[in-house]
């Protein structure tokens, strides 16, 4: 599994440095070929929110992207009128979705981890673990600070998102931050870990008014129910009002909102490289590429063999993209 550094960031992948472990070998598979697709492309940049093909084409959380990115540069997010694709040097553009052309180009000068765009503010992190807003109108940054070094991040860094007028920002050092837009200079700070490394924050994602967050050693849920839970996490996942968490050691938890625990499946020695959940249906990819579909309260299931993963997995929508193929996650049930 390819290690996507060009952005200078030391990452660590959920699949590297697995050589030692021992893997899942399920006693029964099955076909899954009604359900696949073939996708051209290989993969150049891998983020959280999308993936960038060497063709310059993307796919992002919703589907294949609108446009095709100028060389050199990889997606990294996007809103209703704006993509935004960043370069190795720190430059980051809004590309119109209307125009296919760059509107405008902020230079950063150290390369861009993470960013998010609502109205004419971006939000951004930098690999040297600075956050900030930036006005697009004014052309200013409204705000900008330095958090804590940090000298290994997992790969899977996760871009903020706007709740109203607030922008929830995650680091690389395992706190997210909770800024004002329109009076960023009273931030509020929220530790989810403290651990020295392997520490940035890998899950974002807002559940009604309850803000959902994990690094690759713990969860917390944070608004109108709290709740933290400590493990080897792999991926998240929401759905129908439940929190999945798919851990490192092979098992899939159902928690309830302030994170009590409401059912668990163990698949022994498994090492999810990607996970969802949708349609009263919990999937999670085995890297030796077994894929399980289960019933959303876990007692059911099902396992398709549908092939190691060798380039990259990613989600998008209900498909996974995976090296060549595309699955079409729908067509697969656990009974």
């Amino acid at each position: 599994m390819k290690k996507y550094t060009w952005l200078g960031v030391v990452a660590i992948l959920i699949l590297s440095g697995c050589s030692s472990k021992k893997y899942f070998e399920p006693k029964q598979t099955y076909k899954a070929s009604t359900a696949i697709s073939g996708h051209k492309g290989k993969s150049q940049y891998l983020t959280r929110d999308g993936v960038t093909f060497n063709n310059q084409t993307y796919i992002s959380k919703k589907g294949s992207g609108s446009l095709i990115l100028d060389k050199g540069y990889a997606y990294i997010g996007e809103n209703g009128s704006y993509v935004l694709a960043t370069k190795i040097d720190g430059k980051l553009s809004l590309i119109s979705k209307k125009s296919k052309k760059i509107s405008k180009t902020i230079e950063f000068h150290v390369p861009v981890v993470s960013a998010a765009i609502k109205g004419n503010k971006i939000v951004y992190l930098l690999q040297d673990n600075t956050f900030g807003i930036y006005n697009t109108s004014s052309n200013e940054k409204t705000i900008e600070s330095k958090s804590d070094d940090t000298s290994a991040v997992d790969a899977r860094i996760a871009n903020p998102v706007f709740v109203d007028n607030l922008a929830v920002i995650p680091t690389l050092d395992g706190k997210i931050l909770i800024v004002d837009v329109n009076n960023p200079e009273n931030a509020k700070v929220i530790y989810i870990s403290s651990k020295a490394n392997l520490n940035n924050v890998i899950y974002l994602s807002r559940m009604g008014n309850l803000l959902v967050a994990a690094t690759p050693n713990r969860i917390m849920t944070i608004g109108s129910a709290e709740g933290e839970f400590d493990d080897g996490i792999s991926e998240v996942a929401i759905s129908n009002g439940s929190i999945y968490l798919f851990t490192k050691a092979g098992e899939i938890i159902r928690f309830s909102k302030d994170l009590k625990v409401l059912a668990r499946a163990k698949f022994k020695f498994a090492h999810f490289s990607v996970a969802t959940a949708f349609g009263g249906r919990v999937y999670a990819m085995d890297q030796k590429g077994s894929l399980i579909v289960l019933s959303a309260d876990l007692k059911k299931h099902r396992i398709y063999d549908v092939g190691e993963v060798k380039d990259f997995a990613f989600i998008s929508g209900h498909k996974i993209y995976k090296d060549n193929k595309v699955i079409a996650l729908s067509k697969l049930s656990h009974e």
